[in-house]
């Protein structure tokens, strides 16, 4: 007779120190949405920081936990593969959306150039005027002394007439790019809420729109994104589904770090007065506070690469064709490379020795534009309110890659 099964450990009751380390998966969106993931990768990091998990919902994989081996295959994208797709799950077959966050060079790299000029110093300057007077706009319409959502009514709000600006979308029709974003990551093939037939409908629905825009803009000169993907060599000739996962790489991107740092801001201040404190003591912290805030929220948990070539790293050997995720959300909190690190601490030296933007070829595009539209919302704050009180639980995304939230009931105080 076949010996029974042992009966898999439920992480989110589990001790954490108890589980078999072959039993430990932290890809379970179960576990961000209930917040409960954080001891599991402190106990990576110090006893197994090059993981294999033989089984879970997206099949087996390798966990890197630690901060240097993290940058390790981020700066050897010959050894650790984009194009498989940066997401546990596998892309499905019949839908196909692919984009240049999810290729190798050189193809990467002449997409990419394509549209990174929206994000160039110069635009940026140009954008700062514009994001103070719409972020000061959508504070002084803030109800005082009420509860409400700061995710819906700030962090949403200010993320998506941003992005409506820097596609140059239709600015009424806005909240349309917020659910293509929220359909795009919250798919249940890759752990989430949303069924396949209503995520792939949105996003053709977003593609159909799209489309019509970038017939529209073919030949025309300008600095939106569509503009450019129109009329740059590398990209003008896109099949729809490559068109079509640019434009959700580019929406979600522009979308989930800055919303969910906004979000992540106003809880790390709650939950540390002292820091709130000193904000308001010395408000020039402002700039070394928003790398704080990015590293302690890190808004994407993790990417994924796989490995061209079998691969030694931290004592282990990835085989080839292996899933290998970068566990950012882990990397931030690595004792190793940061003091102190489960800290909020505003006032940190070296802040920007953080992950949450990647590094090498993949780095963040927009990381600036994302530190510009905290920066900014953090001074108008300060110009309103001596505090934004959240005065409930948050409630969180139900997903191992996004780190987010959907709910932040909030109470401001007026300065």
């Amino acid at each position: 007779m076949a010996e029974a099964i042992a009966e898999k450990p439920d992480l989110l009751t589990a001790d954490p120190y108890q589980v078999p380390l072959e039993s430990i998966d932290v890809s379970q969106p179960a576990l961000f949405e209930q917040n409960r993931f954080w001891p599991y990768f402190e106990r990576l990091r110090k006893e197994d920081p090059v993981h294999y998990c033989p089984e879970s919902q997206f099949g087996p994989y390798w966990s890197v936990t630690r901060f240097d081996d993290i940058v390790f295959v981020e700066k050897n994208h010959e050894l650790f593969s984009s194009a498989p797709g940066i997401v546990l799950a596998d892309r499905p077959e019949d839908f196909q959306t692919v984009n240049f966050i999810g290729m190798d060079p050189p193809q990467h790299d002449d997409q990419r150039k394509a549209v990174q000029g929206v994000v160039a110093p110069r635009n940026l300057a140009e954008m700062e005027g514009l994001i103070r007077q719409r972020a000061g706009a959508i504070l002084d319409s803030l109800p005082v002394g009420e509860t409400f959502n700061w995710v819906d009514l700030v962090s949403i709000e200010l993320t998506t007439q941003m992005l409506a600006t820097i596609f140059d979308f239709p600015f009424d029709d806005r909240r349309k790019l917020t659910y293509w974003s929220d359909m795009a990551t919250s798919g249940e093939l890759a752990g989430g809420p949303t069924p396949e037939p209503v995520r792939r409908a949105a996003l053709l629905e977003c593609l159909e729109v799209f489309t019509k825009l970038k017939e529209e803009r073919v030949g025309h000169e300008g600095f939106d994104l569509v503009t450019m993907l129109a009329n740059d060599a590398s990209t003008r000739n896109m099949t729809p589904m490559e068109y079509l996962g640019n434009l959700i790489l580019l929406i979600v991107g522009g979308n989930d770090t800055t919303r969910n740092s906004i979000t992540g801001g106003v809880l790390a201040l709650n939950e540390n007065p002292q820091e709130y404190e000193k904000l308001l003591a010395n408000p020039d912290l402002i700039p070394n506070m928003v790398s704080e805030i990015i590293r302690w929220q890190t808004p994407l948990a993790y990417m994924r690469r796989t490995a061209t070539q079998d691969v030694e790293l931290g004592g282990k050997t990835i085989r080839k064709g292996d899933k290998v995720v970068m566990w950012y959300v882990s990397g931030n909190r690595d004792e190793t490379a940061i003091e102190n690190p489960d800290a909020f601490i505003i006032d940190r030296k070296n802040a920007r020795h953080h992950v949450s933007f990647g590094f090498g070829i993949h780095r963040c595009m927009g990381n600036r534009l994302a530190e510009m539209q905290l920066r900014i919302i953090w001074e108008e704050i300060l110009k309103r309110f001596r505090k934004v009180e959240v005065v409930g639980e948050p409630v969180r995304v139900q997903s191992s890659f996004v780190k987010g939230y959907s709910e932040l009931p909030v109470r401001l105080h007026p300065v």
